[in-house]
């Protein structure tokens, strides 16, 4: 759930930072600019979106796998106290007398 949840995220990220891309390229084509001038202004902003995309996908992808790091230390931490006092309780209830 939570890393469905940090795609969604990764995406909406994404969508925005293209945004204004979008909306600046728009607002320049209506200045009588050249066919060519308007393609390498689209290659320049796809490239500067991708870049940020990744960027993004990146740190999602590294807090992801840190959380995941953590959460499975504290999850062995836990396992190993349960099975210590499960353990020492066998050993103690096997000391005592039957009643």
């Amino acid at each position: 759930m939570r890393r469905n949840r940090q795609w969604i995220t990764a995406s909406l990220g994404a969508a925005l930072l293209l945004a204004p891309a979008y909306g600046l390229a728009v607002a320049q084509s209506g200045q009588g600019t050249t066919a060519k001038r308007d393609m390498k202004n689209a290659g320049s902003d796809t490239k500067a979106g991708a870049k940020d995309a990744g960027k993004g996908v990146k740190k999602g992808t590294r807090k992801s796998y840190h959380t995941g790091k953590k959460d499975s230390a504290k999850a062995w931490d836990k396992t190993k106290n349960t099975t210590k006092g499960a353990v020492n309780g066998g050993k103690e209830g096997a000391k005592e007398p039957p009643q």
